[in-house]
């Protein structure tokens, strides 16, 4: 006999002549929960591709260098720099993408050191294959022998024999100590640069305006905070002392990634 309790009985017991009807609906009603989830799913992972792709896109930018300073913007070698056409004291192209200025007292022997030991080679692998400009900026810093110095390898630019009588000058160099440049060795030096007119050179060493020149750029060095030579800025990097070719190498190298080059 029929009782009024079986409307109490759980619709899914299979012995419950109903029960079929409202299992079904819930399977259907589980169905439509997973094409749900199915879908969600999906577009998530879409979401995460797209994001994963950019993070990718913008990594490989970066290794490329793409993220670092565009040649509209300036080093502080740059900002240093004198970037002048035709400048007697300064050798390389001057749209080289890395500039070196390397502050110099023509009576320092570490100068004398890094122009024999490690200049040339940095002049034949970066300067002579349009990689640097490179800027030398004299200081004298050693007294009045070294304000004579510069004048005389100011002059000795004059006639296009700078970066000559600077050779000239540091092979002569002892090892250690500031050594005297009497006029005599400064004129002398001028001879193994093959300065080709003597005459003008030495009247050149009495130019006011040479001195001055020499002062002023001794004055400008010592705004910058430069208070030891030699001194350089590569790029955006400072360097104290006459480090070895491998040392100036990885940073000029670093400078040119930085570059796009």
């Amino acid at each position: 006999m029929p009782t009024s309790s079986h409307t109490t009985q759980p619709a899914s017991r299979p012995n419950s002549k109903g029960g079929r009807k409202p299992a079904a609906l819930l399977i259907d009603d589980l169905n439509r929960r997973l094409r749900r989830a199915h879908i969600a799913n999906a577009i998530l992972a879409i979401v995460l591709a797209i994001a994963l792709v950019a993070v990718v896109a913008l990594a490989f930018k970066q290794s490329n260098g793409q993220s670092e300073p565009t040649a509209t913007q300036t080093t502080q070698a740059d900002r240093a720099a004198r970037h002048q056409q035709n400048d007697p004291m300064a050798v390389g192209d001057i749209d080289a993408p890395v500039t070196i200025v390397e502050w110099i007292d023509l009576r320092c022997p570490f100068c004398a050191a890094y122009a024999n030991q490690t200049l040339p080679t940095i002049l034949q692998n970066y300067v002579d294959t349009g990689k640097v400009r490179y800027e030398f900026h004299d200081v004298a810093f050693f007294g009045d022998q070294s304000v004579d110095a510069a004048v005389a390898a100011r002059a000795a630019g004059e006639q296009g024999r700078y970066v000559e009588y600077l050779e000239a000058l540091y092979a002569a160099a002892p090892e250690s100590g500031h050594p005297d440049m009497p006029r005599d060795h400064l004129i002398a030096f001028a001879q193994t640069a093959k300065v080709p007119d003597m005459d003008r050179f030495t009247a050149d060493l009495n130019r006011a305006d040479l001195r001055q020149a020499v002062q002023q750029s001794t004055t400008d060095a010592q705004q910058q905070g430069i208070d030891g030579v030699p001194g350089f800025l590569i790029g955006d990097k400072s360097v104290s002392g006459a480090q070895p070719v491998a040392a100036f190498s990885k940073i000029i190298d670093q400078q040119l990634q930085a570059a796009g080059h």
